[in-house]
């Protein structure tokens, strides 16, 4: 490794040999100031330079960046840069190092990475082609492959420092408290990028009555690449800073800082993402639809795998968002309120199967919203009005096809469906398929449930076998049917990019879905709700909310009051004191 120190205000330059700049700059197509004799009227010099900069990566849509220090600054490069002949390198742990590495790196456009134990850095190096480093902080000789060239600076290096190694002028000083590291790292902009020190630092140079910011450009100075003019012979060569264009960074909490350089030296956004799911807030759905990345890189843990988060970022790049906010039906956030539904149930047109049936579209919608009403002052969470609508309704005799399910028309219900989107209302297709199958009934519904405000339930009191008849016999489904429709409405979310989609299992007995413990909630395009449809005497409803929620899969709960079965109906108020307080509530 071949080095050379260039000294802040604080520190003497050392000599370099003839021999050391020859063999750092080879290979550099670096050009050399040509005299004439005095007195000649027609001075000629070699051409300026040639800038060498970095290569953004067009690989992956989407990667996930995790770990600490020298581990995400290597996954950074590894996600963003297909080539960087130039790296800025610091020590691991040497904060003051970190910090004077990350003003060099957005100034230069160059990836910062970090020297640690356990990190072999020379296979990144040579997949980058780098040939030129420069090293911040105490770097070990045997650290750096001998084939990349080195230029030493000591942390906390100063304006004129950082500008006769790296040829490029900077901005004021910025004093950075402790714990700040990530967010002044995220804060830095070229072409002038602050000189990020410690306090401490900051404190020596005052002593020292070290100057803190850089001379102020000559106007006739370009800014932005190398121009030679504060460098030297033992200085990097010109670099120039690229975009990586449509790359977005997520986060869910601190980009450690190395990593967070190397993004503003690309010139990367940073879109912080709590809880790690970008569907969860309108802020974020709005922020990744406004930037419509075609890349995107996760800092923590939080976001899955890669092929999660490109889908989850799909879905957000839409900006769709459901009633409520976000894209996600019961998001769980810190700090965000979660969401609960109050719904009408029935079926337009019909008074005799639900409230929902016995007024027209905008007295439904309107009735909706006064059901809802009452519970957003019992609860800091968004309460969404909706509507449950019977989309299938089971029949009496066998209809012509023998399924005993007679089927609304798209076009009966697309007035209703759409009215309460444009209301800001969450609407949920009922099933009763008689004795035809729930998948091949959703898929009937198909272009109602592609709508981003639309979610599915079945109705297994209603899903007959070959030789039962409505009223005759309670009905009942096996759950690798239940599984079947789920995977099939999780697959028609995700290739539609849709949010989130509620998916209701209706459930009075433990024998109307049979093996329900092996329900697949694991689709994360929709969020399974098993929904008590008990009518009676509250103490038989409360019994039967017990029994359900006994053994149950993991999954959110709603709850229905009857106007004319139950004795008595529950009141907003005490509906809520129902526990767990039911994430959906249907009134019918």
């Amino acid at each position: 490794m071949h080095v050379e120190h260039i000294g802040g205000a604080r520190l003497r330059a050392t000599a370099v040999s003839a021999a050391l700049v020859v063999a750092l700059l080879a290979g550099c197509s670096w050009g050399t100031a040509s005299q004439e004799p005095t007195g000649s009227s027609s001075p000629t010099a070699t051409p300026s330079p040639t800038a060498v900069s970095a290569t953004p990566s067009s690989g992956s849509p989407a990667s996930v960046v995790t770990g600490e220090d020298a581990h995400a600054a290597l996954a950074t490069t590894a996600a963003l840069l297909e080539a960087a002949p130039v790296v800025v390198v610091a020590p691991a742990g040497d904060v003051g190092a970190v910090l004077t590495a990350a003003s060099a790196a957005v100034a230069t456009g160059a990836p910062v990475l970090l020297v640690a134990g356990g990190v072999d850095l020379a296979p990144e190096l040579a997949r980058l082609g780098a040939r030129h480093s420069l090293v911040v902080g105490d770097v070990a000789p045997g650290d750096l492959p001998d084939d990349v060239g080195t230029i030493a600076l000591p942390a906390g290096a100063d304006a004129d420092a950082l500008a006769a190694a790296t040829g490029h002028r900077f901005g004021d000083l910025v004093t950075v408290p402790p714990g700040g590291e990530s967010a002044a790292v995220r804060a830095l902009a070229g072409p002038r990028p602050a000189v990020l020190v410690t306090a401490d630092a900051a404190a020596d140079d005052t002593a020292a009555d070290t100057p803190t910011t850089s001379p102020v450009p000559d106007a006739a100075t370009p800014t932005g690449a190398s121009t030679g003019a504060d460098a030297g012979p033992g200085s990097l060569p010109p670099t120039e800073p690229v975009v990586a264009e449509g790359v977005l960074a997520l986060a869910d909490g601190v980009v450690p800082p190395a990593a967070a350089a190397t993004l503003r030296a690309l010139g990367v956004e940073v879109l912080d993402v709590p809880g790690g799911d970008p569907r969860a807030s309108s802020a974020t759905v709005q922020g990744i639809a406004a930037a419509a990345p075609s890349a995107v890189v996760g800092f923590g843990e939080t976001f899955g795998s890669p092929e999660q988060l490109a889908a989850r970022t799909a879905t957000a790049r839409t900006g769709a968002e459901l009633p409520g906010g976000g894209q996600l039906v019961f998001p769980s956030v810190a700090g965000q309120p979660a969401k609960r539904y109050v719904a009408l149930y029935g079926t337009p047109g019909s008074g005799a199967l639900g409230v929902l049936g016995e007024q027209d579209v905008p007295a439904t919608l309107a009735r909706a919203e006064q059901h809802a009403a009452p519970y957003r002052g019992l609860t800091g969470d968004t309460v969404v009005p909706a509507v449950e609508i019977i989309a299938s309704i089971a029949s009496a005799g066998a209809e012509a096809d023998g399924t005993y399910s007679r089927k609304r028309s798209v076009q009966d219900l697309r007035p209703l469906v759409d009215a309460a989107g444009a209301a800001g209302q969450y609407v949920v297709l009922d099933l009763q398929p008689g004795r035809e199958d729930f998948v091949t009934q959703a898929q009937a519904y198909e272009e109602l449930l592609a709508l981003p405000h639309v979610g599915l339930a079945l109705d297994p009191e209603w899903r007959l076998a070959p030789d039962q008849v409505h009223l005759r016999q309670i009905g009942s489904v096996g759950i690798d049917e239940v599984n079947a429709t789920a995977a099939w409405l999780a697959q028609l979310t995700r290739e539609r990019d849709l949010p989130q989609k509620m998916f209701v299992l209706h459930q009075f007995s433990l024998r109307m879905i049979s093996e329900r413990e092996r329900l697949d909630t694991s689709h994360d395009e929709l969020a399974p709700l098993i929904h008590v449809d008990g009518q009676g005497t509250q103490p038989a409803k409360a019994g039967t909310w017990t029994a359900l929620r006994n053994g149950a899969p993991p999954v959110h709960w709603g709850w229905k009051n009857f106007y004319d079965e139950d004795v008595p109906m529950l009141d907003p108020v005490q509906t809520y004191q129902v526990q767990p307080v039911p994430d959906l509530v249907t009134y019918q």
